[in-house]
């Protein structure tokens, strides 16, 4: 365990270099950060931090840098609670309020808000509906030969479709066939729901032209999209930090986060070893060699207290990481706030 001087000699290496991306000399410290101790004995307390691998020395400089094993320490130890403000909320509010119409944009739009306020590369990926609970269906009359068909899962919508009524067909015999269907699949879980139990249940519906068509949509919906989506936002802001100035290196990030097994690797990874709500991987503890540059924080977010998916960021090392943490907390509850308007 670091002494209260070397702590707070570390905070301020940290705080400057997240700031000026420059890195730290023992006169700067003692010049900007107040510490009431003399250059020469900080410059003793870092050579003693850079001995036990908290900083590190560049060979183009003669300032040192904070390591893995610093951030961390500083992540875990150092770093005090803070908010978002009150400006970032309304605009989060405001964007949500004049940009989200659909379920499917909520994930969409929460991934571009992150970034934006981060300057990071966001990733927002959605419920796992396969293991999502079938709540019902329900036809919803949109003209005299147009119906909404509407699936919900406990984690919100599934599908959505307008269908043309078949001829002679009613809404009530649509009314009949969503009781049918609900007395059926209501509550199981979409991995468990067996489409040949549902093509059974065909003798028993008058009018098998609507139910054909009903069927037709439920098998999309519950086989077609049970494999969640990621949404990625920023790797344009990527390119502006400093540390990735380097095409090589940044190119090898950009061609990583195409590929969708690695993202979906990284996003469940910790979250699962963990079981935590919120987890913070560093540099080097990153489990691929392409981003031991970067840093990732990762949040689950809920609804009613289920939880339903994963919104993380992604950037340099050197990123403000009180700052992202606050941010996705914030985010979090206001997910579930955007998607029940949908449910």
């Amino acid at each position: 365990m670091l002494d209260k001087r070397k702590q707070r000699i570390l905070q301020a290496i940290i705080d400057d270099y997240i700031s000026t991306a420059e890195p730290v000399g023992s006169r700067t410290i003692a010049r900007k950060y107040n510490l009431g101790i003399s250059p020469a004995t900080i410059r003793n307390e870092m050579a003693d931090l850079e001995f036990l691998g908290y900083i590190e020395h560049l060979h183009t400089s003669s300032g040192r840098v904070p390591s893995s094993k610093g951030y961390r320490f500083y992540v875990d130890d150092l770093l005090k609670p803070t908010k978002i403000t009150d400006e970032e909320m309304g605009m989060i509010q405001k964007w949500y309020d004049t940009k989200v119409q659909r379920m499917d944009s909520v994930f969409r739009e929460t991934a571009k808000i992150i970034s934006h306020l981060t300057n990071n590369v966001s990733m927002v990926i959605t419920p796992q509906l396969a293991e999502a609970v079938f709540n019902y269906i329900k036809f919803v009359p949109l003209d005299d030969e147009h119906v909404v068909a509407a699936i919900m899962s406990d984690a919100g919508y599934i599908e959505n479709k307008i269908i043309k009524m078949p001829h002679d067909t009613s809404m009530l015999d649509f009314e009949q066939l969503a009781s049918a269907l609900n007395d059926y699949l209501s509550g199981k879980k979409i991995s468990e729901i067996r489409m040949g139990a549902i093509h059974k249940m065909r003798s028993q519906m008058v009018d098998t032209a609507a139910f054909n068509k009903i069927v037709d949509i439920i098998e999309h919906a519950l086989t077609g999209k049970k494999r969640n989506q990621i949404y990625t936002e920023g790797t344009p802001q990527l390119l502006e930090q400093p540390e990735f100035h380097d095409i090589n290196k940044v190119k090898n990030i950009l061609m990583m986060l195409e590929e969708e097994p690695i993202l979906r690797d990284i996003l469940y990874s910790r979250m699962q070893d963990e079981g935590a709500n919120l987890t913070v991987t560093i540099g080097q503890e990153n489990k691929y060699t392409t981003i031991k540059d970067c840093s990732i924080i990762r949040a689950t977010y809920h609804l009613d207290g289920q939880p339903l998916g994963t919104i993380a960021v992604l950037g340099p090392t050197r990123m403000e990481y009180g700052k992202v943490i606050a941010l996705l907390e914030f985010m979090n509850k206001n997910m579930a706030r955007i998607l029940k308007r949908f449910i």
